[in-house]
């Protein structure tokens, strides 16, 4: 039985992202650093190769990848199992167009769909298309949060990740030696009351959606019960990369995510769409969260969750009509580079979502490198490869 999707609305050209302020201020806080300890600067953007690892090219838009290539990026698109985007094949169809144009720059994943899951063959069907995407250049596969939140057995419970009648596909992926992006449960806002969540966008979205706020439905699993399957899933496959999308649904403390990072050595986690949690936190103790990504700079992905899709029929109505592609450019560039400014420069910003400035963590220029590039180069070799 599938409910309404939980994804968050997306943005015009359904950008799925959370913008991080307008530009920096003029002068933010500055260490007396000197040699390699020198962070890079605004300039520096261009300048530096970057991946990022988690989009959602869902339409296409001959722009596109002149927008990745003029930012100095490549990027990762993530076909995903979710009903307000294109069918499967219509998203696998986008990515492998891309990919033909230059898999340079654009590398994607593919994903499998849960129709027909507990029924003879389902492992076998869904094996076969895993074997088809990776054979047409995908590399890896992505599973979403309709898996613990959504998708019901025959005796009408939720499927979680940990569920016996996924081992078949997990081992066949392992074999295979791609990573799995595992999405699992919602922002930790999800369960608190209107008045504790921490970011705005959080708070706007679920008062005008309470049929998504769990808070507000104790039938639904809690918070802690989608970690556990996610942490008994990673557990039973330790030769399995797993990468934990949005900070691995653990935005909320980076002391928390520390402990999952050390009880499972074969997760790394990508930052997609969770950069102003990191910034609520940091606002409240920067060094600790500096702290963090320096210590756990192997194992985190830059990534954002832009999303260019078709138009949805309301926006189509709308006059004058927007202009996808137009859009989506402008909000890229702006969440490319709000990102930089907090991550790699001492520089601050006012983020809209916290109603704050925020000061960037000026991270070194090693991890800089890390987190937007060497790492996912580790996870991802292809991108090298095809460079």
């Amino acid at each position: 039985m599938r409910n309404p999707d939980l994804k968050q609305p997306l943005l015009l050209a359904a950008l799925s992202i959370t913008l991080a302020g307008c530009a920096p201020a003029a002068n933010g806080p500055s260490a007396a650093l000197s040699g390699p300890d020198i962070p890079y600067t605004q300039a520096d953007f261009g300048r530096i190769p970057k991946i990022d690892a988690h989009v959602h090219a869902n339409m296409y838009d001959p722009s596109f990848l002149a927008l990745v290539r003029d930012n100095g990026f490549q990027v990762l698109s993530i076909n995903v199992d979710y009903p307000d985007f294109p069918s499967l094949d219509g998203q696998a169809e986008v990515a492998h167009r891309y990919f033909a144009e230059d898999a340079g720059l654009f590398q994607f994943t593919t994903t499998f769909s849960m129709d027909g899951f507990e029924t003879a063959g389902w492992s076998s069907r869904t094996n076969a298309h895993i074997d088809r995407e990776l054979a047409a250049g995908a590399i890896g596969v992505k599973v979403w949060k309709n898996i613990g939140m959504v998708e019901r057995n025959r005796e009408g419970e939720l499927v979680m990740l940990d569920d016996p009648g996924f081992d078949t596909v997990m081992a066949h992926i392992e074999q295979r030696g791609v990573p799995l992006i595992a999405h699992q449960a919602e922002p930790y806002n999800c369960w608190l009351p209107l008045d504790q969540m921490t970011t705005e966008n959080d708070r706007l979205y679920f008062q005008a959606h309470p049929e998504y706020h769990m808070y507000l439905h104790p039938e639904m699993p809690s918070y802690r019960q989608l970690m556990d399957a996610r942490d008994r899933f990673v557990e039973a496959h330790p030769g399995l990369t797993l990468i934990g999308a949005h900070l691995g649904s653990i935005e909320w403390s980076v002391d928390e995510l520390a402990t999952f990072l050390d009880a499972h050595p074969n997760a790394v986690v990508d930052m997609a769409a969770r950069m102003s949690n990191l910034q609520y936190q940091s606002n409240r103790d920067r060094d600790r969260v500096r702290d963090f990504l320096i210590k756990y700079q192997d194992r985190v992905l830059y990534a954002t969750d832009l999303t260019l899709s078709p138009l949805s029929d309301a926006a189509k109505a709308q006059n004058p009509p927007i202009d996808p592609g137009a859009d989506f450019a402008q909000a890229a560039e702006e969440v490319w580079r709000s990102d930089w400014t907090y991550l790699a420069t001492p520089e601050s910003q006012y983020v809209d979502t916290l109603k704050a400035d925020t000061p960037g963590l000026a991270l070194p220029r090693s991890v800089i490198r890390k987190i937007y590039y060497e790492n996912a180069l580790r996870v991802f070799p292809a991108f090298a490869q095809a460079s």
